[in-house]
């Protein structure tokens, strides 16, 4: 991709080349430690009895949207999006690949529910994968929200469309993930109503986690006043 924003004013496309090849061959650097990681596993006997989880904290932007690194205003596929891959014990549910969306704080409750522990879950944010890895259904959740430690900037997005939300006084940014992939051209003014639509979600998922949380407190302060 071609510099776009402050980083075409710093950097030549030379230079991000360079940048990006770096990126590259750091990747080619993980990728052969992770082999080397699964050959320890086969080597001591562990291979074929655990669950492997690979994934990672962030993307990493490379001048997509004009800047390098992770930030707040970044709430770009080039930062949320992550490799995300299981394998089961014995290889169990062979390869394939799901097209559902799924986020960081769905891995323990899977994790759990994998080995028989999904009852256990009931007070996560996340939601067990299992089903959809079983075959059972095909999504978990329509959408997801995230954000950046304290910066205010928020995105929410499904399978077709990303909602930034952005401080008062910044345009918001709406993008059509299907037919705009790299999330160049901002179609607020033109879908308002997708905008609007993915905006409520933020006060429900609020809502809903507000009545679990307070639940979850009363149960132990009813156990709590019990013992004393």
């Amino acid at each position: 991709l071609p510099p776009v924003g402050p980083a075409s004013a710093h950097f030549s496309e030379d230079e991000i080349r360079y940048i990006r090849g770096l990126y590259a061959g750091e990747v080619a650097d993980v990728d052969h430690y992770i082999g080397q990681l699964l050959e320890a596993l086969k080597e001591y006997g562990y291979y074929d009895d655990s669950i492997i989880v690979l994934s990672a904290d962030h993307g990493h932007p490379l001048a997509d949207h004009g800047k390098f690194l992770k930030g707040g205003d970044r709430m770009y596929s080039e930062l949320l999006k992550v490799p995300f891959m299981i394998r089961f014990p014995g290889g169990e549910y062979g390869r394939r690949k799901l097209d559902a969306i799924a986020q960081f704080h769905d891995v323990l409750p899977t994790i759990l529910d994998a080995i028989g522990l999904g009852n256990n879950t009931e007070a996560m944010h996340g939601k067990s994968l299992m089903p959809l890895i079983r075959g059972e259904e095909e999504s978990v959740r329509d959408a997801i929200i995230t954000g950046y430690y304290g910066a205010p900037d928020r995105c929410i997005r499904d399978k077709t469309w990303s909602y930034i939300r952005r401080p008062e006084g910044e345009p918001d940014e709406l993008y059509n993930l299907v037919e705009d992939p790299r999330e160049r051209k901002n179609l607020i003014d033109e879908y308002p109503e997708e905008a609007a639509r993915l905006a409520s979600k933020f006060g429900s998922l609020y809502a809903v986690r507000g009545k679990e949380i307070k639940g979850i407190q009363g149960k132990y302060e009813v156990e709590g006043s019990a013992g004393a």
